[in-house]
């Protein structure tokens, strides 16, 4: 049986072809006798870490070396190489997988795998900022079926303590909101990880393990909205769930239904809609719910149906969903709809669903969005009361 065998991790892999003068020198210092083994493994460890500030990517994260086994760079490494990588905590981190790939071996060497050498911190592209663990003391208390967002100390309310921090530049700023997150792990996770940190992402209340997802967007970097489940035009027969928030409810049932939705889970800054073209447009409903909003604190940012209403409250309106056509080319369309709105107004707002299509394109696009002039900001940055 064949054998593949990687160091790993590897987010993301660069090209070598821009090193291959480095990995003679490796080769050449493993294999000089006067050398003793120490200074060849530190020797080693050197010039691995020129070749990754050489070829490293700075969009792509952590830089990572990826050295083909078939060389023979790793086979011919003096003994405590390893050690050296890891020896202060501050080299690569390194581990070696073995993967069973076939049971017929492959006669060209040129397939024996590849060493994945990753640089921590060297040409990193965005630092990632891990926002504090939920909940933060004095922002909740105790309610019937769980937690309950309050005003904490001094009047500093969760919309503020739950938000990313940030720091206008000058340049227009562009948020959005990636939604529907919580029921599909596949993608809640792509979301999270992919995703840079200025995205917000927005969880539905009813998903299973919804606490630890948020715990890790938010150790992602990632401030969090929690959907609130908004009667529509065609309820019941398009019913969002037994605790939608219904127009016809008086304040004791819809505040009772918002308060279950609440105690789902602790972290998020403020509510967004789920569905609600029925319940956003009457005054009633929206009164009661803005009056249970402001008394726990929270802020309210809706896609675009609710602009210019339930004020009283931290307040922002999508102005754009940008995968209402799921197509790669529609959505980059949107994103660049979303910049010329940016550029108009000094900012825009626009939300998404976590579909793998709109995650990968928002992920390219914020790759590339503030070397056009703009700068991403987490959607807590547009609200006003």
């Amino acid at each position: 049986m064949f054998s593949k065998r990687s160091l790993t991790p590897a987010p993301a892999a660069a090209p070598i072809g821009a090193g291959r003068g480095v990995l003679a020198q490796i080769r050449t210092a493993a294999a000089n006798p006067y050398i003793s083994a120490a200074a060849a493994a530190a020797l080693f460890v050197l010039t691995l870490s020129a070749l990754v500030l050489i070829i490293g990517d700075p969009r792509a994260g952590t830089p990572v070396i990826r050295l083909p086994l078939a060389q023979a760079v790793v086979a011919a490494a003096p003994p405590g190489w390893r050690e050296a990588l890891t020896a202060d905590g501050a080299g690569p981190g390194v581990t070696e997988d073995v993967f069973e790939l076939s049971e017929t071996p492959l006669e060209d060497p040129a397939e024996l795998g590849e060493a994945v050498i990753t640089m921590p911190g060297a040409r990193s592209g965005r630092p990632r900022l891990a926002l504090p663990a939920a909940p933060i003391a004095g922002f909740s208390a105790p309610g019937p079926n769980g937690p309950l967002p309050i005003i904490g100390p001094g009047g500093r309310t969760p919309a503020e303590a739950y938000a990313r921090p940030f720091q206008p530049n000058g340049k227009p700023r562009v948020s959005l909101i990636v939604g529907g997150l919580g029921l599909n792990a596949s993608a809640t996770r792509q979301a999270i990880e992919q995703l840079p940190g200025e995205i917000t992402l927005s969880f539905v209340p009813y998903s299973e393990g919804l606490q630890g997802w948020i715990d890790l967007a938010r150790e992602h970097g990632h401030e969090v909205l929690l959907e609130t489940p908004m009667e529509p035009v065609d309820y019941p027969d398009n019913d969002p769930g037994p605790y939608t928030l219904l127009a016809s409810s008086g304040a004791t049932e819809t505040t009772r239904r918002l308060e279950w939705l609440l105690s789902r889970a602790t972290g998020y800054f403020g509510l967004t809609n789920y569905l609600g073209s029925q319940f956003l447009n009457s005054d009633p409903a929206m009164a009661a719910f803005t009056t249970a909003l402001k008394a726990r604190g929270l802020a309210f940012i809706d896609d675009g149906q609710a602009a210019g209403r339930g004020l009283g409250v931290p307040r922002a309106s999508a102005g754009r969903i940008i995968d209402e056509q799921l197509s790669g080319e529609a959505i980059d369309q949107q994103l660049l709809a979303l910049e010329a709105q940016a550029l108009q107004n000094g900012q825009a707002l626009g939300s998404g669903f976590a579909y793998p299509l709109t995650i990968a394109q928002v992920a390219q696009w914020a790759r590339q969005v503030e070397g056009r002039g703009y700068q991403i900001a987490p959607a807590s940055a547009m609200t006003r009361r």
